[in-house]
Formats: C-alpha cells, sequence, structure tokens
C-alpha cells in the first residue's frame, strides 16, 4: 500500500517536467485526501475559451482517461463526483487541445479510519499551512504528526499549524491517532515567492530631482580626465613633429640661420707680389652673403 502511494507521488513529478503548466485546475472542497463516499468537484479554469481543456487522470487501474469516460460526470468546464471509492485515487489535471498542462495534483481516496486534510495545491514560500487528522467521527482527538517519516510533534487538538513555510518544509506527511490508526502519506509542495524586479523608474527616483553631489563630482572628474588626455596627445603629437623638422645638417650659430656665405676660395690666377718686407700677399675673394639657395648655387 506504501509503495503504490509513492508512485501516485512520482508520476506527477514526471508529468510536470515533460510539459508546459499552468495553474487552471481547481479543487472544491480543497483536501489531499478523502474518505470513501465522500463528493468533490474538480474544474479547469478556461482563461482562453479556445483552449478547450479537459479533465484527465491517472490512476491503478486506467490512464489518460477524461472526465465522463467511465467515471466523473461532467458539467461545462467542471466534473462532478458524487460518491468516490478507493480506485478513485490517483493524479488528476487539466489538458487543453494544443496539449498543454495544468498543474497536477494528487487525490488519496482512503477507505481507512484516518485522513490527513492537507493542501492539494502547492504553499507559496512565507505562507501559513494547516494540517488536520481526523476520523469519520472525530477530529479533535490527540494526534502525532510525522514529516519523512520522523516525528514532528504531538498536538492535543487534532491540527497541526507551519507558519512561515519554506522549502525546507516541503515533504512527506501523515498522521497517527491512537487506537485509530494512521492516515495515508500526503506530499507538500513548496514554491518560491515571485521574483520582483525593480523597474528603471523606480531606481532613478523622482523626475526634476537635482542631481547628487556625488554624481556631479563624478561628471567633473570624467570631463577633466578627458581633457587631461586629450592634451597629453597633443603635446605627443607636437613633440614628435618637432623631432621630424630639426635639420640634419652641421650646427649654426643663433641668429646665423638666415645667413650663407660663399665658399673661401684663394685666387690661384693672381700672381703673388712681394712687398719690401718680403712676404707674399695673398688675395682672397670678398664674402658676400647669399639670401637664397639658388643664388648660392649660382656662384
Amino acid at each position: 500500500m506504501e509503495e503504490t502511494h509513492l508512485q501516485r507521488l512520482i508520476l506527477p513529478m514526471l508529468l510536470l517536467c515533460c510539459a508546459s503548466t499552468t495553474d487552471s485546475l481547481t479543487m472544491s472542497p480543497s483536501s489531499s485526501q478523502l474518505f470513501d463516499g465522500d463528493f468533490f468537484s474538480l474544474s479547469c479554469e478556461e482563461d482562453d475559451s479556445s483552449a478547450e481543456w479537459t479533465l484527465r487522470r491517472n490512476t491503478t487501474r486506467e490512464n489518460m482517461t477524461h472526465c465522463g469516460d467511465g467515471w466523473g460526470e461532467p458539467t461545462g468546464s467542471s466534473c462532478n463526483f458524487s460518491f468516490i471509492v478507493s480506485w478513485d485515487s490517483g493524479v488528476y489535471w487539466c489538458e487543453s487541445r494544443e496539449g498543454s498542462t495544468s498543474i497536477i495534483i494528487n487525490i488519496t481516496v482512503s477507505g481507512g479510519s484516518v485522513i490527513l486534510q492537507s493542501p492539494v495545491l502547492p504553499v507559496m514560500e512565507g505562507h501559513d499551512v494547516t494540517l488536520h487528522c481526523q476520523t469519520k467521527n472525530s477530529s479533535k482527538l490527540p494526534v502525532d504528526f510525522y514529516k519523512d517519516g520522523s516525528l514532528i510533534r504531538t498536538e492535543p487538538t487534532g491540527h497541526m499549524t507551519i507558519h512561515h513555510v519554506t522549502k525546507s518544509d516541503e515533504g512527506l506527511y501523515k498522521c497517527h491517532i491512537s487506537s485509530h490508526g494512521e492516515s495515508p502519506p500526503s506530499w507538500i509542495s513548496v514554491t518560491g515567492k515571485p521574483s520582483t524586479t525593480p523597474t528603471p523608474a523606480a531606481t532613478s527616483g523622482p523626475v526634476g530631482s537635482s542631481p547628487s553631489p556625488s554624481s556631479l563630482l563624478a561628471a567633473l572628474w570624467s570631463i577633466s580626465s578627458i581633457c587631461g588626455l586629450v592634451v597629453f596627445i597633443a603635446l605627443v603629437l607636437l613633440v614628435i613633429r618637432c623631432i621630424h623638422r630639426k635639420p640634419k645638417g652641421p650646427e649654426v650659430q643663433e641668429g646665423d640661420d638666415d645667413i650663407a656665405y660663399s665658399v673661401i676660395n684663394p685666387l690661384h690666377e693672381l700672381q703673388n707680389t712681394k712687398h719690401e718686407d718680403g712676404e707674399s700677399e695673398v688675395i682672397y675673394s670678398l664674402l658676400t652673403p647669399s639670401f637664397t639657395p639658388s643664388h648660392q648655387s649660382n656662384q
């Protein structure tokens, strides 16, 4: 019996991994366990009327059958169960014509004397959840509550509340009432809170507000950094240009850049004349400034 319940719990997980889901399945009354002879109703909420949702189930006797195919009474988008028995235990889900599926729920119909009433749908993280352990005749007896086979605590009033549930509270629960027996196990799922991402408008501050001093300093620092980089690049280019323009000839004294001189040649054509003192007289050409390179080459 325990193995059969575990198989039913594993099957919804496999189906959830293989199909896209949408929360469109509701149950009334909402309880994962029921007694033989109880009644309940399942509804496929049709957000899109063109989806044509169909309620299906898997049990130990049949697979992939739909409401009205030997079980349940279809009424619009709902399926009513007026008198249930143990072989109605199984997994139920809504399926659209396109193949999309709703969330899958596990329902246990017990022929025993004790059941655990727990949420049939996943509980959102941070919410409270209350578990009720009851018999067919009473629900206010001392109860031992178990999770994953370990005793949690004993409650004298037949119910236990878990406050602000977290993922660590997810697991397989059951209850035991002395002199009455033990309930079948039920899996309680916990879903995380939906993430809330702040919008750009919420993080940029009110419209029309003046910028903060820190933002002004950051802007000024950016501008000064850019200006400094531009000046540095300009200086480097200027130095490179000056180096390339430096003349490769012999150095000249400052102030004489604009004056070129002709080559000094002795006049070999003139004969030396001797003075009275015996010294030879040497005549040199006159030094004249050359203002242009062309004039110098003509000489």
